[in-house]
């Protein structure tokens, strides 16, 4: 068998045993040995690495604004915080950037180092809270440090970088809503204004400005009719007191406003006073007497012309002397009545006048009104329209201002809780842990020579056994 020793026959047994456990107790020692030296040469040759610990933070930003518009509504925007999704974790995409070949490129750059020097930061991120943990490795412990800084620094750059584009991009697409917005809110404005100009309709005010004026006119009308109404009372009252019909006191009013009968009633008047003056002294042929006797005549003829051009119809004498006053024929009671009679005749004929025309003024009014009623509904449409796209309007130019005043955007802000420190010990090789696998190196080399050294004894134990039992046999 590989491995025996020749044991001379005069050699005793038990010096034979002992040989024999000598060798794995050599054997157990040199591998001992060779784990121990490793262990030293590792920690002597080794150079040892240390790392700078720094801590950061993503905290839960989030921005809303809500803008009361007058007559018009609200416009919001929110920018909701970057944890508000379940289904993503901005730490995760931070950690992407920070291992990122561009963002260690620019790192390694700054301190004049390769990339394959500078290495990769190991990022942990702690569950259940917004913190991210960076620790990097150096030769020394200000390398380390170093390290860390740069590539803070450049991890800055980049995340600038990307909010500036994200802020470019979506300003682009704001400016592009808003200017669709501003060019359907001057559409919308135009449709208004030319409707108002076409329709004549320029608020819902005016329609109510129209029915105020038309209740108030009929109020009006109301009491133009009452009054006139008192003066027809007061106008039968004094055809009664001067014994004249109501088409008599018509026609009496008539010949009183009539300038020219009154100016032939004053003719006829003084030359009925001469002639009767001159009646008194002279004869009848008298020529003075004749004289005034004509003028009588045509002021009279004058007299009865007029009147039956003003009343339409012949007039006598004595149907004018009962119609009209003169300073013969009157005294002053009745001459008190009949200017009564023409004064409230005026103001019957005023009042109805004020009737008809109020009336005519209600007509236009209640047909304009109407009209425009008819066109309210499209007025209305027009406003809402227009209110809709202001609305539409004014929340975007809020969203675009919130966003330019978001700078941090998809990226938010970082901030450090623990800055990166200078290490003081090194954090490999770490002494006990290079001596403790010695050691458990040793324990297991130890363990399985002893095994292999027993199994080859009880193997070669049981082999002795078989030869003597085959011998005494024979």
């Amino acid at each position: 068998m590989a491995g025996s020793v020749i044991i001379p026959k005069s050699f005793p047994k038990s010096s034979l045993k002992q040989s024999y456990w000598l060798r794995y107790l050599l054997l157990g020692l040199l591998a001992n040995t060779a784990f121990g030296t490793l262990a030293l040469l590792y920690l002597k040759l080794i150079p040892p690495t240390y790392t700078s610990h720094s801590a950061i933070t993503l905290p839960e930003a989030g921005s809303a604004a809500n803008v009361n518009l007058p007559n018009i509504g609200q416009a919001s925007y929110e920018n909701s915080s970057p944890y508000a999704s379940s289904t993503q974790d901005p730490r995760e995409n931070y950690k992407f950037i920070a291992q990122s070949e561009p963002v260690l490129s620019a790192a390694a750059s700054q301190l004049n180092i390769p990339l394959a020097k500078f290495g990769a930061p190991r990022i942990r991120i702690i569950d259940g809270t917004t913190i991210m943990t960076v620790d990097f490795r150096g030769a020394t412990p200000e390398e380390a440090r170093n390290k860390s800084l740069a590539f803070y620094r450049a991890f800055e750059v980049k995340l600038n970088e990307l909010r500036g584009e994200e802020a470019i991009r979506r300003e682009a697409g704001f400016q592009t809503a808003l200017s669709d917005s501003w060019k359907k809110l001057e559409a919308a404005q135009q449709r208004l204004s030319s409707y108002k100009a076409d329709s004549g309709l320029n608020s819902n005010d005016q329609l109510k400005d129209l029915s105020n004026n038309i209740e108030q006119l009929r109020k009006q009308r109301v009491e133009i009719l009452a009054q006139q109404q008192q003066a027809n009372a007061r106008l039968s009252q004094l055809s009664a007191s001067l014994n004249l019909s109501d088409l008599e006191a018509v026609d009496a009013f008539t010949l009183q406003t009539d300038q020219i009968f009154q100016q032939n009633l004053k003719d006829y008047s003084e030359a009925s006073a001469s002639l009767s003056v001159l009646e008194s002294k002279f004869l009848p042929d008298n020529p003075q007497l004749v004289t005034e006797k004509a003028k009588q005549d045509a002021a009279q003829t004058a007299l009865l012309n007029r009147s039956r051009y003003l009343l339409g119809k012949p007039v006598s004498q004595a149907v004018l002397h009962q119609l009209s006053l003169n300073s013969t024929n009157s005294d002053s009671a009745r001459e008190s009545l009949f200017q009564q009679l023409v004064t409230t005749q005026a103001e019957q004929k005023g009042f109805q006048a004020q009737a008809q025309a109020t009336d005519q003024q209600i007509t236009q009014l209640q047909d304009r009104l109407n009209k425009l009623a008819q066109k309210e509904s499209v007025l209305d449409a027009l406003k809402r329209d227009l209110q809709v796209t202001e609305a539409v309007f004014s929340s975007t130019l809020t969203r675009l201002d919130i966003g330019k005043s978001n700078a941090f955007g998809s990226y938010p802000l970082v901030q450090f809780i623990t800055p990166p420190n200078i290490p003081e010990t090194a954090s490999w090789p770490k002494k006990e842990f290079v001596l403790l696998g010695a050691a458990l190196g040793s324990l297991f080399a130890t363990t399985g020579i002893a095994l292999f050294g027993i199994r080859q004894h009880q193997k070669r134990v049981t082999n002795q056994s078989n030869s003597k039992y085959k011998k005494s046999e024979f």
